[in-house]
């Protein structure tokens, strides 16, 4: 499982949705969670996170967000050379086959659909983190 004391991204443009995520997080353990209402607001915290020596090390995002889409925010994320091998989380109620396939294409490193089960969420990112160390 990822380390307790990385950061974590969280971007939902509902705050009761980046409360339920923030809560699960917390339940496992993990304590440096950085919220954004969009994906523009994801973009400048991942872009500042780099800088500041402090990068983010995991994103869960919604996919359904105004300004920028979780889609675009990882399309963003893969196409960065900084950023392409972080693991990223699409956290949504789209289970179209068509938008899975899409975002499986576009490099998402697991795909949750809401509503979840707190266990369940657990573990799917413990399938992200076995993937990602896999990699590295």
């Amino acid at each position: 499982m990822f380390p307790l004391e990385i950061r974590i991204l969280v971007a939902d443009d509902m705050p009761t949705i980046r409360d339920l995520v923030k809560t699960a997080l917390k339940g496992m353990g993990y304590k440096n969670i950085i919220e954004a209402a969009d994906g523009e607001q994801a973009v400048t915290i991942l872009t500042k996170s780099l800088t500041s020596g402090a990068p983010i090390e995991l994103v869960i995002s919604d996919w359904n967000m105004p300004k920028m889409t979780g889609l675009e925010l990882l399309k963003y994320v893969r196409s960065s050379s900084e950023l392409q091998k972080l693991p990223f989380v699409l956290l949504t109620s789209e289970s179209e086959r068509d938008q899975v396939t899409e975002a499986v294409l576009s490099g998402v490193s697991q795909y949750i659909v809401k509503p979840f089960a707190a266990k369940m969420f657990e573990e799917k990112l413990k399938g992200v983190w076995a993937k990602h160390s896999a990699k590295t």
